[in-house]
């Protein structure tokens, strides 16, 4: 109950703030739009020349596309906003006014930041979900309807576990802050599924970063491919990671020294 109370405090904190400078909204939103017409271009391009690629149809992949936004989204109104400030207050040595706080502290300092605005992500993506699965010459399934929710909500928490681990290595290395540039590029390669790069990619993408599991394992279930194996197998990966962020972050944090050390 006080994980939820302190989520909420900050989340009402979060929009207050934000909504004090509604002209980010806008920007926001264009930002959004150009994204959305660089991939509808992308997938028109290469429909022009083929009917499917690696396999998968143009609903398809305007699917992939959608959670590729929609996890963008999340990743920037939740995730990102807390681990950048992470990272600078771990520098500075100012970390220590989230650890003294009378809750856990990886709670805290993964809850504190939202980006309000990038919801719009959110949103854009949903709805192309919903346009795509609509042209699908098929109905969703119960069944993959709840893989699709369990598999983005498990590819969501691999991406928060992925950053926590990276950001908690700031304890030990300062210069982590390109890090930021180096995932969004490599997050960039989740527009399309990681079916169709070469092995050594594919494998990159899949147990070095979790773009596959962010981004494909959610399409799969709501084209019909998913294997319930497959997400099993991201349930206990999902599990391994938040076991080693949680033993990455505490060893961090006995090791900081800050600005009341």
């Amino acid at each position: 109950m006080r994980l939820l109370n302190l989520m909420w405090s900050h989340l009402k904190v979060g929009v207050a703030n934000e909504l004090h400078y509604r002209v980010n909204f806008f920007i926001q939103l264009i930002q959004s739009l150009i994204s959305l017409t660089v991939g509808l271009v992308s997938l028109a391009v290469v429909f022009r020349y083929t009917n499917e690629l690696g396999g998968w149809t143009r609903p398809e992949l305007l699917i992939v596309m959608g959670i590729y936004i929609l996890m963008g989204g999340v990743i920037s109104t939740f995730i990102q906003p807390n681990m950048d400030r992470l990272l600078s207050e771990i520098g500075d040595g100012t970390l220590d006014f989230a650890l003294t706080k009378p809750v856990d502290s990886q709670a805290m300092v993964s809850l504190r930041q939202i980006n309000f605005w990038s919801l719009t992500d959110v949103i854009i993506g949903l709805i192309v979900v919903v346009v795509a699965v609509s042209q699908l010459q098929r109905q969703l399934g119960p069944w993959q309807v709840l893989g699709f929710v369990a598999a983005i909500t498990l590819g969501g928490s691999l991406v928060y576990c992925f950053w926590l681990i990276i950001s908690s290595i700031a304890f030990w290395v300062i210069r982590l802050y390109d890090f930021v540039i180096v995932f969004q590029a490599i997050y960039a390669a989740g527009r399309w599924p990681v079916g169709i790069y070469p092995d050594w990619l594919r494998v990159g993408l899949t147990f070095l970063v979790p773009v596959a599991f962010a981004v494909t394992v959610p399409a799969e279930a709501l084209t019909g491919r998913l294997n319930p194996m497959i997400l099993l197998g991201t349930f206990a990966l999902a599990a391994l990671f938040a076991g080693l962020s949680r033993l990455i972050w505490s060893l961090g944090v006995r090791r900081y020294s800050g600005a009341s050390a």
